[in-house]
């Protein structure tokens, strides 16, 4: 049963945040100048973030507003690992009362947050503003998510845990039904058909599958109004694929472990911030690290929730490339004009340069169109050694043999890959069954481009 104090919170924030997005944009800064107040005021009670602004001469009072910000101390993901909850959280706090969130640890060393239980159910209402900004309702419409509900994975405690059982005693999700990844597509897919959603939401890699499926003639009566991808990179070519396999609208979310949703795409496919929810700075990644060793040029706050507080972390590896432009949708909040990947799936040359994801991941929609074909299902790009480089492709079985020939595509991929890369890597292009998921990301995760020098 879920506590009535949490209960009328989440009632609360439900009744005042949802519609913030869409708030006149200097409100929500108002809201910013807030919230970091009132953050910094309370992670001055938590050890790590209070030594660490005690010798950098820094005073809660010294923080009037985001536009202080820069002046706190960056904290990076070393700074929460082998931590235990007394670094964490404040003094004389019970551990039960916080859920442990761990990042995915596919650097090798995973961090680990303590979050209050408001923080998880209070990151829903990221979903719900996709589904506002395509039209839908959480309440009226029926919606279908496809979670990776093996044990102890994040999703499963919340699907089948402490999250949404909890509020299933409040709130009636008749029209929302949860399916397992691990499913073979075939069954998935046929009870998707049955569910007959208006929404799905999942991970690119098992949207592809199924969207193949639908190629083939499989769940022809499965019609969704939008389909929504999250938990990795969305290339253009999967982007595409997806959208007209089921004949959908498509939009994508951008999250993280540490910090729950960061953004959403509009009905004009602009990637929305949900800046009530974070605060995003950029910086020079190569100075970022050479002093955090985080890599990426992302640096974010989480404006919310108590527990571990999230500010100034650099620890989310990403490359973003930040936008100035308006959106006519109606949502007034800041945009993010790409998501390029990660650090850690970066290419590094033999000379030491780096060459982010999105880089590389446009190439195989640019040569499918070239070619006015769709034989593509799935690629990724393995980095095996400094000096190589493998392009995996997964080819529609029924399409294959269809013109034009698989080794002109083969070519092509590989000399446009050349003309980003140079000379110094030698580049193979090989067609492969299935593309294989990373054991140590979540369960329907596969990064489109993978670099295995240094790790």
């Amino acid at each position: 049963m879920i506590n009535p104090i949490l209960l009328t919170k989440l009632a609360k924030s439900y009744l005042t945040d949802v519609d913030r997005a869409w708030k006149d944009s200097d409100k929500i800064k108002k809201y910013q100048d807030k919230r970091i107040k009132q953050l910094v005021k309370y992670a001055y009670k938590i050890p790590l973030y209070h030594d660490k602004y005690k010798k950098a001469g820094i005073h809660p009072s010294d923080i009037q507003g985001i536009k202080d910000i820069e002046k706190l101390p960056m904290v990076s993901k070393k700074d929460f690992r082998v931590k235990t909850s007394e670094s964490l959280l404040p003094k004389n706090q019970n551990i039960k009362n916080y859920i442990i969130s761990t990042t995915s640890g596919s650097t090798g060393q995973p961090a680990t947050f303590y979050n209050e239980p408001f923080i998880i159910y209070h990151s829903l209402i990221g979903f719900i503003r996709i589904l506002r900004a395509h039209n839908l309702s959480w309440r009226k419409n029926r919606l279908a998510t496809l979670a990776d509900l093996s044990p102890d994975s994040v999703e499963s405690s919340f699907f089948t845990g402490f999250g949404m059982p909890s509020l299933n005693n409040i709130l009636s999700f008749k029209n929302i039904k949860v399916f397992d990844i691990s499913e073979k597509p075939d069954i998935l897919i046929k009870k998707l058909e049955e569910f007959n959603p208006d929404f799905i939401g999942g991970y690119p890699a098992n949207l592809s599958i199924l969207a193949n499926l639908k190629n083939q003639g499989f769940a022809k009566d499965l019609q969704p109004k939008l389909v929504v991808t999250t938990g990795a990179v969305l290339d253009k070519y999967t982007r595409e694929y997806i959208k007209k396999s089921f004949a959908s609208k498509l939009a994508d979310m951008y999250g993280a472990t540490e910090s729950s949703p960061i953004a959403f795409q509009c009905k004009n496919e602009n990637y929305h911030i949900n800046d009530d929810y974070v605060y995003l700075e950029y910086i020079d990644y190569k100075e970022k690290e050479d002093k955090y060793g985080d890599g990426g040029n992302l640096v974010i706050t989480r404006l919310y929730g108590r527990g571990t507080p999230i500010i100034r972390y650099t620890g989310l590896s990403d490359f973003i490339k930040s936008s100035d432009k308006k959106c006519s949708c109606g949502i007034n909040t800041s945009i993010i004009d790409y998501i390029g990947g990660r650090k850690v799936d970066s290419i590094i040359l033999p000379n030491g340069d780096l060459i982010p994801p999105f880089i590389l991941t446009g190439i195989p929609h640019k040569v499918m169109h070239m070619f006015k074909t769709e034989k593509l299902l799935r690629f990724q790009i393995v980095q095996e050694k400094i000096d190589q480089l493998d392009v995996l492709l997964v080819l529609d079985k029924k399409l294959r043999n269809v013109e034009p020939k698989n080794e002109l595509i083969f070519e092509e991929l590989k000399k446009q890959l050349q003309q980003k890369l140079g000379k110094s890597i030698k580049i193979n292009v090989k067609e492969v069954e299935k593309i294989q998921t990373i054991r140590s990301r979540t369960a329907g995760e596969s990064p489109v481009v993978i670099s295995k020098v240094g790790k």
